[in-house]
Parts: C-alpha cells; structure tokens; sequence
C-alpha cells in the first residue's frame, strides 16, 4: 500500500506545484481512501494508484473541464 500512496503523490507533485502543506493534506486523503479500497478487496497497486490519482484530481477540480479553464470555443 505505501509502494503505491508514493507513486501516487510523486506523480501528483508533478502535475501541479503545490506547497508541502497541501501535498501533506493530498497524502492524507489519498491514503485514507486506497484504505477504503483495500478494504473492499483491491489488491493491484497499479490499479490503486490509477485510482488515488483519479480521486486526487477530482478533488482538485482539475478533472472538471470548468475548473480547467475549458470555455468551448
């Protein structure tokens, strides 16, 4: 599990430049909800760090085409 929360928050950290408070807060929610997974029964790091990386950016907006930026023209 903690192979895969690091994979998740280095390759977070590299998406956006955020401050050492905030990446400590990611990490704390990140590791609380592949905690949540695991206990459902995900056992593939690869998959778990697909899905904390999904989650981070749904928490972050950036996932949203709004909150990006995206106007559609």
């Amino acid at each position: 599990m903690e192979a895969a929360i690091d994979r998740i928050m280095q390759t977070y950290d590299l998406l956006a430049n955020r401050t050492a408070a905030a990446s400590e807060e990611a990490r704390e929610k990140v590791t609380t909800y592949i905690n949540t997974l695991m206990e459902a029964g995900e056992r593939d790091p690869h998959r778990l760090t697909v899905c904390g990386l999904t989650y981070l950016r749904q928490l972050d907006g950036s996932v949203d085409p709004v909150k990006a930026g995206y106007t559609g023209l």
